[in-house]
């Protein structure tokens, strides 16, 4: 089969002809049709990713595809059904082997590049804001990078649960996209003061972080006592230093998040998050902006739309 790997760190992908993986009594070979790409990728191919796996490997952390085949434990899904799933890596390409429990259904509503689009985004936001935030109606959310494929979700999931929605983002064209999914207040980070900006509307409650730096500092000093803050990403390059003695000061809360290791520690945690969002897609309350589609092949140029931070929303390769 098919498969774009990395072959060493650093390096773009390389296409390479590779065997079709085996099963266990767990696992189903999945036949992918889409694998939408993440920030985590990119750091995957540089070798700093916090999960680090032995080279080569083929990159794509969340996918859409139909089973092909089951194993012999597996009693919940059967061949032919089209299935979702967060892999961690391994997704762009022909085939993928996947253990039953981290597969969902694809709702009829839904096609297979939004599936693609759908686990790590919306996933990331909802047990981010739900399950760690425990963020209520009402209160005022501060989304960071909200263009980008974790922020524009917690937006939308933002304004969805309640919540009055701060977006920053890096320019007029990308604010409008947070905009349209629901931002009630727009901050240019290229123009405007964050910290001044969020003040005069009050102050922030809960901060959704993707990118870290100066931008978390700012965001620290707006939040609002009793406030809570997640870092779940460091797209700036820097990670911050949390003064404690600030923390103390106005009883903030800095959660720590990693949306993957739930996989692993408590996959129901998982499941039942990404039920509630199939649910809400079915209802018509929640649609993946995907920006950007390209084949197989191109998987190098799609990542460059990443690097380059020239997409919103997702960016999604398609193997079929």
């Amino acid at each position: 089969m098919r498969a774009m790997q990395v072959t060493e760190h650093g390096q773009p992908l390389s296409l390479q002809t590779i065997p079709t993986p085996d099963i266990g009594a767990d696992q189903m070979l999945v036949r992918v049709a889409a694998c939408a790409l993440n920030f985590g990728d990119l750091l995957l191919l540089k070798g700093t990713y916090q999960e680090k796996p032995p080279l080569p490997f083929t990159l794509g952390m969340e996918l859409s595809g139909t089973i092909e085949k089951i194993g012999s434990d597996v009693t919940n899904l059967s061949v032919g059904q089209r299935v979702i799933s967060y892999t961690g890596f391994g997704g762009i390409a022909d085939y993928a082997a996947i253990p039953a429990d981290i597969c969902l259904p694809i709702p009829d509503s839904m096609d297979m590049i939004d599936a693609a689009a759908f686990p790590v985004g919306y996933g990331t936001a909802h047990l981010a804001l739900d399950y760690r935030a425990r963020m209520q109606a009402g209160e005022r959310l501060l989304v960071l990078g909200a263009s980008g494929g974790v922020g524009l979700t917690a937006v939308e999931l933002g304004k969805l649960m309640g919540a009055e929605v701060i977006a920053v983002a890096r320019n007029a064209e990308k604010l409008d996209i947070a905009k349209q999914a629901g931002a009630d207040h727009l901050i240019n980070s290229e123009t405007d003061d964050i910290r001044t900006t969020v003040k005069a509307l009050g102050g922030a409650d809960v901060v959704y972080d993707p990118v870290g730096g100066d931008q978390f500092t700012a965001a620290m000093r707006a939040t609002n006592p009793d406030g809570r803050l997640i870092p779940l990403g460091f797209a700036s390059g820097t990670v911050p230093q949390i003064p404690a003695n600030h923390l103390l000061v106005k009883n903030l809360t800095v959660i720590g998040y990693y949306w993957g290791g739930y996989s692993r520690v408590n996959p129901r945690v998982l499941g039942d998050s990404l039920a509630t969002l199939l649910d809400w897609h079915e209802a018509g309350k929640i649609k993946p902006h995907v920006s950007n589609v390209l084949p197989l092949d191109q998987a190098n140029e799609a990542l460059d739309l990443l690097r380059t931070r020239k997409a919103t929303g997702k960016v999604v390769v398609t193997v079929e």
